[in-house]
């Protein structure tokens, strides 16, 4: 008979082909395909329990065969929440349980509109596309800058939809209510001539219009009307200047271009001179969703161009491009701040104590501010000799407005993003979605999309599009701005809300932190638990972005904290190992994965959501157990076959197999005085006699931490000299009799061999 140390070399040297051989016999290939074809019908406690192949193979998978009977102790162990550390399997001290616990998932996940990742990046997407607002300016006049000196008549400039929204844009022409030939018109208009279409339809009734708006003015200065006549006719006055403006657009439409009334180009002529082309950049610039630091500079230089021609404040406040930019500057955009205010404030004495600042403003720090930036006298007029301002006033001003020129919009932002965080938090189906205007603005604008002309119909249908599915809505538009509207957002078909789509799901990630930390902090101090702590945060915070293979290689603190959570040095991994672990397919038994002994490497790619493609998608089912425990729970079946059948011909052998697969786990001297395998593989590799069990608890867990240091268990060779000793003086003890290591593991006998004296000769040498 062979020895135990040579029969346990037998299986381990090769331990692929052991496992594959074993995996391969007739019961346990019949049992994990059954297994396979099963589990992922069940979806209850009770259907688990009541399935006595299933229930009873995934108990010996975890060594718990013994425990098969207690049905009602089990559903405690499946029912536990294991975040809580207070639970019933988390408060059992033997780890198998919490082992077979993290290999099933009967608790459902949290279904949210977005996870706090989600939302994060949504909010981060919005932040930089209202930042990058100017460069998007820039690049899009640097297009039309290009392309308008090519055109060579109105049509082409018309069927060009970026150059069409640029002018548009330019001149406030609504995209969505516009007339092509109301615009084209317009274009083809020769302004010097009273009898064109934009002289006789907008000029004639901007004349018309600001006739009313002057009787109507006449009429409410005159006093005889009473408060609803006055209501009703400011009401009027608002909606004629509002045409206006509107019309006004128009005639400065057809004045920047130089196209003939047949929409051509005289011969040699361009379609917009040098001043043209600058004054419609300026006018797009300026008339963007927000001011940004290039519209801020434009306005500036206005004012500077225009503030040494100013004699009055009422030529001053006409200008409503400089009052603008004089409120800001000042801070003055507060409502009950109108034209007569400023008026007042410019023409006071700041020193008068009855004068408006000292008696309306309370001696307001802006108010003063504006007053001593200028040099009005009380009537509104400058004295011999003084101008509106001096140089130095008008650059003071002008530091102000660059200073606060986007107050108002990060102001805005805040609040939109403060709204958004409250609002997509209650959103549960699809439709809440668009009954917040918060957070169908952000979202959209975030992905660089206009709120304003999308089409709900388009955005509902990709928010309901299963991205996993090439010919699904969303995919099939073709336009990464709504995949990635899709990605954000976690609704099913039918628009409810659901788990978010992760590379790993929270429950695998909660596997991962809890094994990483246990190992991290095994034998390290509290330093070194604090450390292993703040990197299962990051890993945690990091897997709510990952979305591919690449992503999650490529980032060395993530792969270092999956290799250590699955009892595996980093160090050993060869360069381009893992990138070929994860290409695997689990399915082919060829496969690179398939190929390692240590099925460690299966169990960590199947816990990741990961296509074939390397790309996070939604697993297909919901299911009590994920890929990682199907692939972790059948092999350690067959591992558990292989100690249970050789421990039937030599129970040293299954003993040194198990010590073997529990050593790196074993943090304290009370892990193997609580396991009898462990115990009796320590007591027979240093001679320990069996009285020794009888002394204190205590004393027995001192006396094993002076025979041999617990932190060499995680060094492999330290671990296979161990086995060697072992197995040599368990088959000298066990030479005529029984050990008490057969009764455990209910064995026979063995004589020595040759090969146990040549194994205890290896061990003289190698040393313990």
């Amino acid at each position: 008979m062979l020895s135990t140390y040579t029969s346990y070399n037998l299986i381990t040297r090769d331990m692929l082909t052991t496992l594959n051989r074993k995996s391969e016999e007739t019961i346990n290939a019949r049992e994990a395909q059954y297994y396979r074809d099963n589990i992922g019908k069940v979806s209850t406690v009770d259907e688990f329990l009541g399935d006595y192949r299933l229930f009873n193979y995934a108990m010996k998978a975890y060594g718990l065969d013994d425990m098969a009977y207690a049905t009602a102790f089990m559903r405690q162990v499946l029912e536990s929440d294991l975040s809580d550390e207070n639970s019933f399997v988390n408060r059992l001290t033997d780890t198998r349980y919490r082992e077979f616990a993290q290999a099933f998932s009967f608790a459902e996940e949290t279904a949210v509109a977005q996870s706090d990742a989600q939302m994060d990046d949504i909010i981060g997407l919005y932040t930089a596309a209202m930042a990058n607002l100017g460069d998007v300016q820039t690049e899009e006049t640097r297009y039309y800058n290009i392309v308008i000196d090519s055109v060579t008549n109105v049509d082409q400039l018309l069927n060009n939809d970026r150059m069409r929204d640029y002018i548009f844009t330019a001149f406030n022409i609504d995209p969505e209510t516009y007339s092509r030939e109301m615009v084209r018109n317009s274009l083809t208009s020769d302004l010097d001539d009273p009898d064109s279409y934009v002289n006789t339809t907008f000029g004639a009734r901007i004349t018309e219009l600001s006739g009313l708006v002057a009787d109507a003015r006449t009429k409410i200065n005159s006093g005889t009307l009473s408060a609803a006549e006055k209501a009703a006719l400011e009401a009027k006055i608002t909606s004629w200047n509002t045409e206006i403006v509107s019309a006004s657009n128009y005639l400065a439409l057809a004045a920047a271009y130089e196209f003939s009334e047949d929409g051509t180009l005289p011969t040699g002529t361009l379609a917009q001179t040098a001043d043209q082309k600058a004054a419609t950049n300026e006018a797009y610039i300026i008339s963007g969703p927000r001011m940004t630091s290039a519209g801020a500079l434009l306005n500036r230089d206005y004012f500077e161009r225009a503030i040494p021609s100013i004699t009055t404040v009422d030529e001053l406040l006409a200008d409503s491009r400089i009052e603008e930019y004089i409120r800001t500057a000042f801070d003055l955009n507060d409502v009950t701040v109108v034209d007569a205010t400023l008026k007042n404030i410019l023409t006071d004495d700041p020193d008068d104590p009855a004068g408006y600042i000292q008696t309306f403003g309370g001696n307001d720090p802006r108010y003063i501010a504006l007053n001593k930036a200028f040099n009005f006298q009380a009537d509104g007029t400058l004295a011999a000799g003084d101008t509106a301002q001096t140089a130095a006033q008008t650059s003071s001003t002008g530091s102000a407005y660059m200073s606060r020129y986007n107050d108002e919009d990060d102001e805005a932002d805040e609040k939109l993003i403060s709204r958004y965080k409250i609002e997509a938090n209650a959103i549960e189906t699809v439709d809440d979605f668009f009954s917040s205007l918060n957070v169908y603005d952000l979202a959209l604008q975030a992905f660089g999309l206009d709120p304003d002309t999308e089409s709900t119909y388009r955005i509902k249908q990709v928010l309901l599009s299963d991205l996993n599915d090439p010919k699904s809505y969303a995919n099939r538009l073709g336009d990464e701005r709504y995949i990635e509207l899709a990605k954000a957002f976690n609704f099913d078909a039918d628009g409810n809300i659901e788990p978010p789509t992760l590379a790993q799901s929270e429950a695998e990630i909660q596997v991962v932190t809890r094994a990483y930390v246990t190992a991290m902090s095994r034998f390290g101090t509290d330093e070194d638990q604090e450390k292993a702590e703040e990197e299962a945060s990051y890993y945690a915070a990091q897997m709510q972005s990952i979305s591919s293979v690449e992503e999650l290689l490529a980032d060395e603190r993530l792969v270092n904290v999956i290799l250590h959570a699955n009892g595996i040095d980093p160090e050993t991994v060869p360069e381009g190992f893992m990138e070929q672990i994860f290409a695997s397919d689990l399915d082919d038994p060829t496969s690179f994965a398939n190929q390692q002994a240590e099925r460690k490497y299966r169990a960590m790619v199947a816990s990741f959501n990961f296509n074939a493609d390397g790309l996070v998608e939604r697993p297909e089912e919901k299911a009590i157990q994920s890929r990682r425990g199907i692939y972790q729970t059948i092999d350690n079946y067959v591992r558990q076959s292989i100690e249970t059948d050789e421990g039937v011909k030599n129970p040293g052998v299954r003993l040194a197999l198990y010590f073997e697969r529990k050593a790196p786990t074993i943090t304290s001297a009370y892990d193997i005085l609580a396991d009898d395998a462990l115990y009796e593989v320590f007591k027979t590799s240093f001679s320990i006699s069996d009285e020794v069990g009888n002394a204190d608890i205590d004393a027995q867990a001192e006396m094993i931490t002076r025979q041999m240091d617990l932190e060499d268990l995680q060094d492999p060779e330290y671990v296979s000299k161990m086995i060697v000793r072992f197995a040599v003086l368990y088959d000298l003890e066990n030479n005529t009799q029984t050990s008490s290591a057969a009764t455990i593991l209910a064995g026979g006998s063995q004589s020595i061999s040759a090969d146990t004296l040549l194994s205890l000769a290896q061990l003289r040498t190698g040393g313990i």
